[in-house]
């Protein structure tokens, strides 16, 4: 493979998963076609998809694709039809399957309010109106993996249910300095949260990321905030938080409450980044925050800006393009600013568009 090509993975998977990567690979392609850039698209079925191929959530064949690849971009997975299947074999476990093999320990969630937009929180817009944080979630730990988990029957023909929280310092230290060294390039201010009130691991959470302050990072602001408080101040004045920093559970619980202080969860990106390989690549999955919302699938109306973004994300984290990943960022903004909303961000005045209508839009901002 030619040094300058890059492997991308398209995974677009159930629901809406398929229309949005849709308009990302015809960004994808713009790309190729007029920066001359030299990505190199695959594609694979996951979740709801393969199961109905293959009878597995992700096959060994796309598992393997992923580790190969510079970038993998996710659409999104699951639905109605698969809630019977037993846990270990619905359509998400391949999503936490990739997270956990492809060591995906660290978790952006921009949650950014375009100013062409913050009528469509609801939020007052003075509360919204230039909102930018980053949450930084732990995303291979905590309570969705620790051992020992599982439903088991007890006495009285009752059941009880078992997950574990657990933490070490090496992996409490590994995300805290994500979040550090991100903070560093923006305003130099982390609010780490856990429950250490009432959890031993929160305690470990909150004097591990303290030492690392400490010595590693005496120049970043630390404040420290109980997850409660935090989605309660996020609420009351969510323009006091730059870098968030959580657990797997509370970070997955405050970054969709923050998702929708922006006005739709179909205009947010993420990214999962893991540690490097032995050629000092960083393996690396890139999906919207929004789910694979069955009910308006096929219907051509679902926002595909989330995707498209965390195709910039991607450009910007893994793919070594920073310009180029600040003029998609501006063709986005611009095609809000010409007034096209799709339904989940329409408002009055402006002009409501399909799925397919924005993705072109964006292209020919782009252009």
């Amino acid at each position: 493979m030619p040094s300058n090509q890059r492997k991308i993975l398209l995974l677009p998977g159930d629901g809406i998963g398929p229309e949005v990567v849709r308009e990302t690979k015809k960004v994808i392609d713009w790309f190729n076609k007029k920066k001359s850039l030299d990505f190199k698209l695959d594609q694979g079925l996951i979740g709801g998809a393969a199961i109905d191929e293959h009878g597995v959530p992700i096959t060994d064949e796309v598992f393997y694709k992923a580790l190969e690849s510079d970038a993998v971009i996710f659409g999104a997975c699951g639905g109605p039809k698969y809630d019977k299947l037993e846990f270990s074999k619905k359509p998400e476990r391949a999503l936490l399957k990739l997270r956990k093999e492809l060591k995906l320990f660290a978790n952006l969630r921009p949650a950014i309010c375009f100013k062409q937009l913050v009528d469509a929180s609801s939020l007052k817009p003075e509360i919204v109106s230039g909102l930018d944080i980053l949450i930084v979630r732990e995303l291979t730990g905590g309570i969705y993996f620790g051992e020992p988990r599982g439903v088991q029957p007890i006495e009285n023909g009752e059941r009880r249910g078992v997950n574990t929280h657990v933490y070490t310092t090496k992996e409490i230290k590994r995300i805290a300095k994500v979040a550090f060294e991100l903070a560093a390039k923006r305003n130099n201010k982390v609010t780490s949260c856990e429950k250490s009130n009432v959890m031993e691991a929160g305690v470990l959470w909150r004097e591990e990321v303290q030492n690392l302050k400490d010595n590693e990072y005496k120049k970043i602001n630390l404040n420290h905030m109980l997850a409660d408080n935090c989605a309660m101040q996020l609420l009351r004045n969510p323009k006091q938080f730059d870098v968030i920093l959580a657990d797997n559970l509370f970070g997955d619980m405050l970054s969709d409450e923050a998702a929708m202080l922006t006005g739709s969860l179909g205009l947010l990106p993420s990214a999962s980044l893991g540690v490097k390989d032995k050629n000092g690549r960083t393996r690396s999955l890139y999906e919207p925050v929004h789910g694979s919302a069955p009910d308006i699938e096929g219907k051509n109306i679902s926002n595909p800006i989330a995707t498209i973004l965390s195709f910039s994300m991607a450009l910007k984290y893994s793919l070594g393009l920073e310009k180029e990943s600040a003029h998609l960022d501006k063709a986005v903004e611009k095609t809000l600013e010409d007034g096209l909303r799709t339904p989940d961000i329409m408002s009055k005045g402006k002009k409501k568009v399909s799925t397919s209508d924005m993705g072109d839009a964006i292209i020919s901002n782009l252009n």
